[in-house]
């Protein structure tokens, strides 16, 4: 069978999977990917030819007040994500959708330390306004860890992401930028946010409240899906360097982990309660309001309001559509002054999605790295930025810098 004969197949077996069944409108969007992967390698995809030819949308679609075609190819890349994490996971042939881009890939499963080289079209890059993210679920409050297992599981048994024969190795902005974690000889500790609930799954749950449910057994092995693929997100940044990245969460963390290792922490202190026993930011802080109309909302506090800036940062608010959240993005020292902290985290979990993104996307990270002055490995010294993120139809859809302080 040919090479372009099994990538065929493979698209085909896709269509088929339990993954994707029922998923109509994801199925023929993967088709016409495939077809126009293999029929035309090197051709952009445009938007506006997947709204018109696979979506049925009128001459005059405007994907500036429509994100339909972004929206479905999240979707269509966490369904890929969690296809090779179940019942593709031995399967000779990858397909991926990269970020940014309508064109599939198609990679041989590597052995012996070689993979075949991709099958790619030229990335159709998105705007920076209309970036799309990969989201599938508007869900913000938990995901079965199972789930999140599943994700870390794809990035740990795909042979390490050992780059393709031919492949560039990592942008100059994530050398730069990621300088100080790859180049430790211990990889770096992932540490994602699990807060406590109780209740069930099956019968509702509930973020856990003390006095008032003392004695109540509490769940501490659920997170939010933002929390699940910004650990994605790290770990194909890391693939880049072909290194690993070591998971854990967060009611597991010790200060061993933190006097001995570089840390990524991922998601807020309001759920990620380990972020208290260890540096954190100290200009943008996590903090829940005491009064006002939004009282007890989790706020990003800003301690020194520059002109122009405010003096508290909120998603938006409950009951209301989520149309925006904010984060932080923090590098600051560890406790052992030799190691790093990186604190990628929103007031909700699609704000702390946004900020992993950010770090790991490379047009981002070029934009944050021209605002710290860095060009060069070794130039990125400790700071703090806040970001805003726009959400439409439960998906983030573009992070923009609002305020960075130096430390």
């Amino acid at each position: 069978m040919s090479q372009r004969d099994q990538f065929a197949k493979e698209i085909e077996k896709l269509t088929h999977s339990a993954v994707l069944h029922g998923s109509e409108s994801l199925c023929k969007m993967l088709q016409y990917l495939g077809k126009q992967a293999l029929d035309h390698p090197g051709t952009p995809v445009k938007e506006y030819q997947l709204a018109t030819e696979v979506f049925g949308r009128s001459p005059d679609f405007d994907p500036s007040s429509d994100s339909t075609i972004r929206v479905q190819a999240s979707r269509l890349r966490v369904k890929l994500t969690e296809y090779y994490g179940s019942e593709g996971s031995a399967d000779p042939v990858i397909v991926e959708l990269p970020k940014g881009s309508y064109a599939l890939t198609f990679h041989l499963r590597a052995t012996n330390g070689h993979g075949a080289p991709p099958i790619e079209a030229a990335a159709d890059q998105e705007s920076p306004a209309k970036a799309s993210s990969p989201r599938w679920l508007p869900a913000v409050l938990a995901v079965a860890l199972a789930f999140a297992l599943v994700v870390i599981a794809f990035g740990f048994t795909r042979d390490r992401r050992a780059p393709a024969v031919g492949a560039p190795s990592a942008p100059l902005p994530f050398q730069v930028f990621w300088n100080s974690f790859v180049s430790d000889s211990a990889d770096p500790w992932v540490i994602f946010s699990n807060a406590a609930f109780v209740g069930r799954p099956e019968t509702g749950m509930r973020y856990f409240s003390a006095p008032r449910d003392t004695g109540t057994q509490i769940w501490d092995h659920y997170t939010g899906v933002g929390e699940v693929l910004a650990v994605h997100q790290l770990d194909q940044a890391f693939g880049l360097f072909n290194r690993h990245v070591r998971v854990k969460r967060g009611s597991l963390f010790s200060l061993d982990d933190a006097e001995n290792n570089n840390l990524i922490f991922v998601g807020s202190p309001s759920e990620n309660l380990t972020l208290s026993d260890i540096p954190s930011t100290k200009e943008f802080v996590f903090q829940r309001l005491s009064s006002g109309p939004r009282k007890g909302d989790l706020a990003l506090v800003n301690k020194d309001p520059q002109p122009g800036e405010a003096q508290a940062y909120l998603a938006s608010p409950v009951g209301s559509p989520m149309v925006e959240d904010y984060a932080v993005v923090g590098l600051v020292p560890g406790l052992n002054p030799s190691h790093w902290v990186l604190i990628l985290a929103g007031t909700t979990t699609f704000g702390t999605e946004a900020a992993a993104e950010y770090v790991c996307r490379q047009n981002s990270l070029q934009q944050l790295l021209s605002r710290l002055s860095a060009s060069k490995v070794g130039d990125v010294k400790p700071f703090e930025a806040l970001i805003r993120v726009k959400v439409s139809r439960g998906v983030p859809v573009d992070a923009e810098l609002v305020s960075l302080r130096m430390r």
